[in-house]
């Protein structure tokens, strides 16, 4: 099965958190690895807010990490858009115990539409439907 990598599992693995290792490992002995421009920018931005990273290292960071990673960029169309928007009425933020932000729901959603496993840090996936 494909993996999906979500922003977090990046995060960790780019700032060296505990988990970042063995999320790495993962991702490099799938066979295709995926993630979207949604999870790019999510990336950049957490890794601004959250490490202070100035916003070119972050790009770069992710850049590499993708590249190293042999991550291949998947798009999001129309079924990825009315995946994320059922995520997000399912699962979302206010509605939910999983509380899915917009990026959290556009992940399921290119995961679902892909039939990818979803890599992520946190539980809040595992309160919805994913495994």
């Amino acid at each position: 099965m494909t993996l999906f990598v979500d922003a977090s599992a990046l995060v960790a693995m780019i700032a060296g958190e505990p988990e970042g290792g063995s999320m790495m490992d993962r991702v490099m002995h799938d066979a295709d690895p995926i993630w979207s421009a949604m999870t790019e920018w999510e990336t950049v931005l957490a890794l601004c807010r959250s490490y202070r990273y100035p916003i070119e290292r972050a790009r770069q960071e992710v850049r590499d990490t993708a590249a190293a990673a042999a991550l291949r960029r998947v798009d999001i169309g129309t079924e990825e858009s009315k995946a994320a928007l059922d995520a997000y009425d399912r699962y979302g933020k206010g509605r939910h115990e999983a509380k899915l932000n917009m990026g959290d729901c556009f992940a399921y959603a290119c995961a679902r539409t892909n039939n990818a496993e979803l890599l992520y840090k946190g539980d809040d996936f595992a309160r919805t439907d994913l495994r």
